[in-house]
């Protein structure tokens, strides 16, 4: 099975690594860290070591400006590699980074078993009127972005702080009306965006530095949107065309939709992992003996038919849909 490498870009002075440290404080999750070697990296060391058997270190400056990818190929080939169990990979870039440059060398990377899981672009809501002045912050850039993370609300005055959060989620949306935008202080985001974490217990393997750190965190933390989450499983195979239609218009606010489903085609049941983020769709076989659970939606603000919608796409087929097997397959071929 393939790994979700989510890129974490943002301007120098924004908040990436604070919003990576809080998302490495996640419980019930292995994550995976790639670092530039430009600039001052402040990751928390204790939370890395906890998280992950190593953290891989590019150097030579912006990944996105390397001659070609291999610095960033050897790394994610390095912590996708199916012994190391990771459940998810973060490239942390440096500011100078441009976020499509990044999304498309993660996209077609030569590391077999990694997939692009998403662009994080984190805002500094105090100084972005400044950076755009100076030139540091260009708006396009936001078209790659799957999360758009407003950071720093906290430093906002109380009485500006909706109007400040709205006007940077409109002037996001200039370029990209689909991202999703969440306020965030202190680089607190709910980690369920992001990735998968399946409970509050940490992994056996797991330093008990990495809980510590975690219940600190907690004790000082601000509060920031949560992930809410609804789904339904496939007790028979479906219509592949009624799966691709739901992955390629999800309920509204769904900015993830994972699971693996078994679809009905004319030699039977073919079960299928599949993976929405943002705008983008990952279908590939599921391996043999995997179980197919269904289908989930994650969001921070789902639409009251969201769990309606998942199940009428997963009613049972009697006959198989030939058109929606294309359709399927099509996406199957472009995810490797």
């Amino acid at each position: 099975m393939t790994v979700p490498v989510i890129a974490l870009t943002g301007p120098l002075g924004a908040g990436k690594t604070t919003v990576l440290n809080h998302l490495l404080a996640a419980p019930g999750a292995r994550i995976g860290v790639v670092v530039n070697d430009f600039g001052a990296i402040n990751v928390d060391a204790g939370l890395v070591v906890g998280q992950v058997d190593e953290a891989a270190s590019i150097a030579g400056g912006c990944v996105c400006c390397m001659p070609d990818a291999g610095g960033l190929d050897e790394a994610l080939a390095a912590l996708t590699d199916p012994k190391l169990r990771l459940d998810a990979v973060i490239v942390e870039a440096s500011g100078v980074a441009e976020p499509v440059a990044l999304a498309r060398l993660i996209r077609f990377s030569g590391a077999d078993n990694a997939r692009l899981g998403g662009v994080i672009d984190v805002i500094d809501a105090v100084e972005y009127e400044e950076s755009v002045a100076a030139g540091l912050v260009a708006p396009a850039r936001y078209a790659a972005a799957t999360l758009a993370v407003v950071n720093k609300t906290d430093i906002v005055p109380e009485r500006e702080r909706d109007a400040r959060v709205a006007a940077l989620a409109a002037a996001v949306r200039e370029h990209n009306p689909g991202v999703e935008v969440v306020p965030a202080a202190r680089g607190a985001i709910d980690p369920g965006l992001v990735f998968d974490v399946d409970g509050e217990d940490d992994p056996v393997d797991q330093l008990p530095i990495a809980q510590l750190l975690r219940e600190q965190a907690a004790a000082s933390a601000h509060d920031h949107a949560h992930a809410e989450s609804v789904g339904t499983t496939a007790a028979a195979p479906v219509a592949a065309g009624a799966l691709v239609d739901l992955l390629e218009s999800p309920p509204e606010g769904a900015y993830r939709m994972k699971g693996t489903v078994p679809v009905r085609t004319a030699r039977g049941s073919r079960a299928y992992t599949v993976h929405r983020v943002g705008r983008s769709v990952h279908v590939e076989r599921a391996p043999r003996g995997r179980s197919a659970d269904g289908l989930v939606a994650i969001g921070t603000r789902l639409a009251v038919d969201a769990a309606e919608r998942i199940a009428d796409a997963l009613r049972p087929a009697e006959t198989a849909d030939a058109d929606g097997l294309r359709r399927l397959e099509r996406y199957e071929r472009l995810s490797h």
